[in-house]
């Protein structure tokens, strides 16, 4: 899969993060589609492409925050990995949240990788910059399932 073709659902509902989220992808010049949600319900209704999400592209990665509006990042989570036409799909938890419970339930819920945020925007924006390295450029992602 190229670097090009890859499409990221953001469910974020801190907007500076999110600014500070796609500034970072735009930084490394990763071409990439972002799409942006902003709860958990929305997220949910963009991955089942219901509403005005009908004609939406299957994201081939998911960055999830944990407290977010309307359903939380766990029952996000939860149904995508419990979802057979969505289960595949990488998930990485990157949330504010350093509480044991928030990562071990993260993980009993099959999340892919749980990153606590970092507070120093430099070091926010390298946290980025890896999950780009890592996720993007050295990662082989499942193409779509459609």
């Amino acid at each position: 899969m190229k670097a090009n073709s890859i499409h990221i659902l953001l469910v974020e509902d801190n907007e500076g993060d999110i600014v500070l989220i796609t500034d970072a992808f735009e930084e490394a010049k990763i071409i990439n589609n972002i799409s942006v949600v902003r709860d958990g319900q929305q997220a949910l209704d963009f991955l089942n492409k219901k509403g005005s999400y009908s004609d939406v592209k299957e994201p081939n990665l998911v960055i999830l925050d944990v407290n977010l509006p309307k359903k939380n990042g766990h029952e996000v989570l939860k149904e995508i990995k419990s979802s057979k036409k969505l289960c595949h799909i990488p998930v990485i938890m990157l949330t504010t949240s350093s509480s044991p419970s928030d990562i071990t339930t993260s993980y009993k819920n099959h999340v892919n990788c749980y990153i606590t945020k970092p507070v120093d925007v430099d070091d926010f924006i390298k946290v980025v910059l890896s999950i780009e390295s890592f996720w993007i450029s050295i990662v082989q992602l499942p193409d779509h399932a459609e």
